[in-house]
């Protein structure tokens, strides 16, 4: 088969200049398509980490619905298997209990990507439910493209991968705890978790019911993080928040270098400490910044970090608990079945389903003393910067945090879960945002992603910090290093 661009030239198109090609006629977005197919053909044997790609959306983009007079013009695009739905497509959750369920309807933002000019031409792989920090069950095993024998964590574990791997510029992804940043990470891609209120979850959840959940995308640039979030954002009809937008759109806004800024550097939260490795990498950037003319220093915010990990698990034993409830109900089981459903999910909805209101309303209380305290904080310092993980990134085949885990207490296993992903879900909790860039290594090779956050609607300051990193560097994150597996290889 004839590609349109060699595979060096296409791994160095992000989606702006790919959609700009189209535009120019060089490409049309069916060669994009058939391109981006071959290149899942290419890599997917040794990641795992495509379930499926439509062949009707690769050959046939403008009768998938892509509207290819938009920003992205036909650049293909892959969804995580769990978030927005696609009408008569298979969404199955990673999940053996929900092979073969078909949505009825379309997600809102499913027709905001499409009309952005995305092509969803297939399904990423994402742990049962994406409860847990890697694909790793009976259905799949995903693999990091930098080293196969070690995971991609998750839940947004297959897009890590493919955008990791030169298949795509950008690729859909959710984060209800930092399930967009922490595979951003490890995998070496700008993964960007909005504020509350930019990306609608209607019409099955909103930013009120979702509570935590965020969705969003991987890249390999800011500007395709931009645009991104430019396009696709905004509320639907009958959300429970006024949604909000920025005075100057995000692909404007990072053409500019941010002023002076206040950033804190920390890894000590509550009881959970980063590897002096990880320290030492965070220091270095905290450096580099310092270069670029800001202020750094260490500092923390003034909360309680331990019952926020203990009000976020509440959230989440209580959420998942209902929504593996409901889809037992659907399928006419009185209980989860032990052969269809995982063991720390079946124990999630155990401990979940019957949670009261008191307990609920204890948890909220702990999210507002949270966000209030985060809030202060971020009226002395414009980002606090971190590791976006504690650990080094595990071994394919580690089960301590996956839901396939035998561990026989379910707030033990999320206790032990915060002891390596301490830093990403207070963001969840209060709303704010953070991004992870590639901008570290860990010492087992793998890319280390350095998470910034800011507060509350600041989601344009992390992207225009991240644009001047991004100059600063010449457009070499990972240090211009590419990973093993990638569309280049042999």
């Amino acid at each position: 088969m004839t590609m349109a661009m060699s595979w060096s030239e296409w791994a160095d198109h992000d989606a702006v200049a790919l959609a700009d090609r189209v535009r120019k006629g060089d490409v049309s977005p069916a060669e994009l398509a058939a391109q981006a197919k071959a290149a899942i053909d290419k890599v997917n044997g040794p990641l795992d980490a495509v379930v499926e790609v439509f062949d009707d959306a690769v050959a046939d983009p403008v009768g998938n619905g892509t509207n290819t007079g938009g920003t992205f013009a036909g650049v293909p695009y892959l969804m995580k298997d769990l978030g927005p739905t696609l009408k008569g497509r298979l969404q199955e959750f990673g999940s053996l209990l929900m092979q073969g369920h078909r949505p009825a309807e379309d997600s809102f933002l499913t027709g905001k990507i499409r009309q952005a000019g995305l092509n969803i031409m297939g399904r990423t792989t994402t742990p049962e439910f994406g409860v847990c920090s890697s694909a790793e069950n009976s259905l799949y095993v995903t693999r990091n493209p930098w080293d196969t024998a070690y995971t991609t964590y998750g839940s947004s574990a297959g897009t890590g991968a493919i955008v990791a791997a030169g298949v795509l510029p950008m690729s859909h992804a959710t984060d209800g705890g930092g399930s967009i940043r922490i595979p951003a990470g490890a995998n070496g891609n700008i993964g960007l978790k909005v504020s509350r209120g930019v990306f609608s979850l209607a019409p099955g959840l909103s930013d009120l019911s979702g509570l935590v959940s965020i969705q969003g995308c991987h890249s390999r640039t800011v500007r395709d993080t931009a645009a991104f979030v430019d396009q696709c954002r905004g509320g639907a009809p009958g959300e429970f928040m006024p949604f909000w937008s920025p005075a100057e759109p995000y692909s404007e806004l990072i053409k500019k270098d941010p002023g002076r800024l206040r950033i804190a550097l920390s890894h000590e939260w509550g009881d959970y400490r980063a590897t002096p490795h990880f320290v030492a990498e965070l220091e270095r950037v905290g450096r580099f910044l310092e270069g670029l003319g800001h202020h750094v220093e260490w500092a923390l915010p003034k909360v309680d970090f331990q019952t926020a990990f203990a009000a976020q698990t509440t959230c989440y034993i209580s959420n998942f608990a209902q929504v593996i409830a409901g889809q037992i109900a659907r399928l006419g089981h009185e209980r989860p079945p032990a052969d269809l459903l995982e063991p720390i999910n079946i124990k999630i909805w155990e401990a979940g389903l019957d949670t009261t209101y008191g307990e609920r309303s204890k948890m909220q209380a702990v999210f507002n003393t949270t966000s209030r305290a985060f809030g202060n904080f971020f009226e002395d310092w414009d980002i606090i910067l971190t590791p976006v993980t504690a650990l080094p990134t595990p071994k394919v085949g580690t089960t301590e945090y996956l839901t396939v885990s035998d561990n026989p207490s379910v707030y033990d296993w999320f206790g032990n879960l915060w002891k390596n992903f301490a830093y990403t879900p207070l963001a969840n909790l209060c709303g704010m945002p953070g991004i992870s860039l590639p901008l570290a290594a860990q010492e087992n090779g793998l890319p280390l992603g350095i998470q910034a956050q800011a507060r509350q609607a600041n989601d344009g300051l992390l992207l225009q910090l991240a644009a001047q990193i991004e100059r600063a560097i010449g457009g070499k994150w990972n240090a211009g290093l590419r990973p093993g597996v990638h569309v280049t290889g042999a």
